[in-house]
């Protein structure tokens, strides 16, 4: 399992800026999240979990592994869409899995170009397909190319997060982005660490 890599620069940063932030980092520790190196089969487990718990996509995502055995373009190409619904997916999720696999095949997405492409030009490409949204890019920015800097105000969890770090009871767009650029350039890590505080 290859997992998202960080260290004491990152740490150090979120620390010296954010306080409490710092003291959270304290509590829990390191955090080990695994990571998709390829970028395709890491924008089709982004769509897999969009909508539904951790729990409810990671029991997807193994039956989608044992059906395809390797998430590819022409392995989903090559799969009937009720084996598909038979993993758990909905008929809309397999309707934008499939399209996603057949623009790749197509030569629409060069998912092989993308490390050299910049996240909003990437967000941008991607997001013109049907069913990705800006939310299911920044997924596949922060677990595939690992991009530093990715804390998305789509994600209810990393929302829900802040707030309890900061004891607010709702969140606006300005506070979200004054504490974003707050853990510019590792935001990444501080994902990491909104996400394990949206539970305490």
């Amino acid at each position: 399992m290859e997992i998202l890599r960080y260290g004491q620069t990152e740490i150090d940063h979120l620390k010296r800026r954010d306080k409490k932030l710092a003291a959270a980092i304290e509590v829990i520790g390191v955090i080990k999240r695994e990571i998709r190196p390829d970028p395709f089969a890491a924008l089709v487990m982004s769509v897999v979990a969009q909508q539904i718990s951790n729990k409810a996509a990671n029991a997807i995502r193994g039956r989608l592994h044992t059906l395809l055995e390797e998430i590819t373009p022409d392995r989903i190409a090559g799969v009937d869409s009720s084996q598909m619904q038979r993993c758990g997916l909905s008929a809309r999720k397999i309707e934008y899995i499939k399209g996603i696999a057949d623009a790749a095949m197509r030569g629409e997405i060069d998912f092989s170009r993308l490390h050299q492409m910049a996240d909003k030009d990437i967000i941008d490409q991607l997001s013109s397909f049907r069913g990705i949204g800006v939310w299911t890019v920044e997924m596949l920015l922060l677990f595939s190319p690992c991009r530093p800097d990715i804390v998305s105000w789509g994600d209810q969890v990393i929302r829900r997060g802040m707030m309890n770090l900061y004891g607010l009871k709702k969140l606006t767009k300005k506070q979200f982005e004054r504490y974003r650029k707050r853990y510019s350039p590792y935001g990444s890590v501080a994902s990491l660490y909104l996400w394990a505080l949206s539970g305490m």
